[in-house]
């Protein structure tokens, strides 16, 4: 998005001076942390195409272990690219107005801000969004220098992944792999269903098109987001909306509920995925499963309420609530059965059937089916 909006350099750079430093590991330790997640990323590859049965399409996906201020740098390039529909809307609107409302340097460091907290916390991420130049930064070969900007980059956050394992006292290269799978699974999805990243794009288009610039309007959302910022802080209701959930428009509640219902697929079938493969490849599944769950919804006071603040506790939901459906999926239909769900947008579960699999199951599959390969 262009400057007018927001100050994307500003984000950067307040990232860099908020976001903490990794572990305190030697340049070898690091070195080897680097040099195995590379190696495992590719292991986990393999294991994933052959259990998911997703085999991917076009060129292979770039590969990159980042440090934190990297992964920062590259999800600014990211946020760039999914805001810049916007640019159309604003045209049509009085851009300046909103500039001045809300300050495009306030804007850049907010944006940095909450990246900075996340750059701690990410283990790793497949970035579907990015410019085309970004698939040559950082990756770990120089490739060709015309890779399609729709394969999309696997990124793994070594000095989170360190810290993590270290923190939790689980095996080393039992959580790389595990994380790897993960990852790996993510990368099938948007790889072997060829409308899936289309689809998301135009849900997440309909999102930005749905904001309302009116200012008046605009002053209402940040009333909401206020109390909605009351509410964190004194841990009201579970289920109270996020500051950003409060912002939003009645018309983008409704693209949000198709976006989580996605989102809530995806993360799921790759939490149920990692701990599938888990047992033959990662010994200590049980164990990581057990630590990483604790290690969720732990954390400070001042970390559950940043978490809320930004809407991060639905992304916990999502991994229980998909991952729950997919291995409800699975257990009555079997990976064939479930791999339904990738043949088109209307085989995807509504946010109603998340919490009701058999109810996908009859309307997708057309019964109740019995349980299969």
């Amino acid at each position: 998005m262009d400057a007018e909006l927001v100050d994307w350099e500003l984000a950067v750079t307040t990232a860099r001076k908020l976001v903490r430093p990794g572990p305190q590991i030697s340049r070898e330790q690091a070195g080897e942390v680097v040099s195995e997640l590379r190696r495992l990323a590719v292991e986990a590859e393999r294991h994933v195409e052959d259990y998911t049965r997703l085999t991917p399409a076009g060129p292979a996906t770039p590969i990159t272990v980042v440090d934190r201020l990297e992964w920062v740098r590259s999800n600014v390039a990211g946020l760039r690219v999914l805001t810049s529909p916007l640019l159309g809307k604003l045209s049509e609107q009085q851009r300046g107005n909103l500039a001045a409302a809300v300050g495009r340097r306030v804007t850049g460091v907010q944006i940095g801000t909450a990246l900075a907290y996340l750059a701690g916390k990410v283990l790793g991420q497949y970035e579907v969004f990015l410019p085309p130049e970004e698939y040559q930064a950082g990756r770990d070969d120089p490739g060709p220098p015309d890779v399609p900007g729709s394969v999309g980059r696997l990124s793994l956050v070594a000095p989170n992944i360190a810290h993590a394992e270290a923190a939790m006292g689980v095996v080393p290269r039992d959580f790389r792999m595990w994380v790897c799978l993960h990852e790996q699974t993510h990368r099938s999805q948007f790889t072997a269903v060829p409308w899936l990243r289309t689809h998301l794009e135009s849900e997440i288009t309909a999102f930005i098109e749905a904001t309302d610039l009116d200012p008046d309007v605009l002053a209402d959302r940040v009333r909401s987001a206020m109390s909605a910022l009351r509410g964190a802080v004194f841990d009201r209701e579970a289920d109270s909306p996020s500051v950003v959930e409060a912002l939003q428009t009645p018309a983008q509640r409704a693209v949000l509920d198709r976006l989580q219902a996605i989102m809530t697929l995806l993360e799921g079938h790759a939490d149920q995925v990692m701990d599938a493969v888990g047992p033959k490849i990662v010994p200590t599944v049980a164990d990581i499963r057990t630590k990483f769950e604790g290690r969720r919804g732990g954390g400070s006071p001042i970390d559950r309420f940043v978490r809320r603040l930004l809407g991060l506790d639905l992304k916990l939901q999502q991994y229980r609530q998909g991952g729950a459906f997919v291995r409800a999926v699975v257990a009555q239909a079997g990976v064939t059965g479930f791999n339904t769900v990738w043949e088109s947008p209307a085989a995807l579960p509504t946010r109603a059937e998340l919490v009701d699999p058999t109810a996908w199951m009859q309307r997708v599959l057309g019964s109740r089916p019995p349980i299969s390969a």
